[in-house]
């Protein structure tokens, strides 16, 4: 069952994660000159280290140690930047549009299948 507490908590350690990630990926863009498929799985990677960290903490309750959660959360996260990788290549590299407002359709898609794969898997509670 989803809380809203819990869901509030995902969301605000959401935007934190966000900022790594975003951060990350306009340095590396407007500074860098790294083009943004790459630049976006950097930050991805950095908001990953940030996201297990809070959300183990704050958002989520488990009993899971950090080598069982931790694998889980890999494979989601895995998922979710495979999911990165092929929309920002659909919509920057196939269909020419701006890089930074596509970012924000794909976190917001990556971001909502992740919470359900988190929940109920990489925290969720042995049966």
């Amino acid at each position: 069952m989803i809380r809203i507490p819990q869901l509030l908590s995902y969301g605000w350690i959401g935007l934190v994660t966000a900022a790594a990630h975003y951060g990350v990926l306009i340095g590396l863009v407007e500074f860098g000159r790294v083009a943004p498929v790459p630049a976006t799985l950097a930050g991805f990677l950095v908001g990953a280290v940030v996201s297990y960290t809070l959300n183990r903490r704050f958002t989520f309750e488990t009993s899971r140690g950090h080598a069982q959660a931790g694998w889980r959360f890999l494979v989601i996260a895995g998922l979710g930047f495979c999911a990165t990788w092929a929309l920002m290549h659909l919509f920057v590299n196939l269909w020419r549009l701006p890089y930074l407002p596509m970012q924000l359709v794909t976190t917001a898609l990556v971001m909502a299948v992740s919470f359900t794969g988190h929940k109920f898997w990489s925290f969720g509670e042995r049966r």
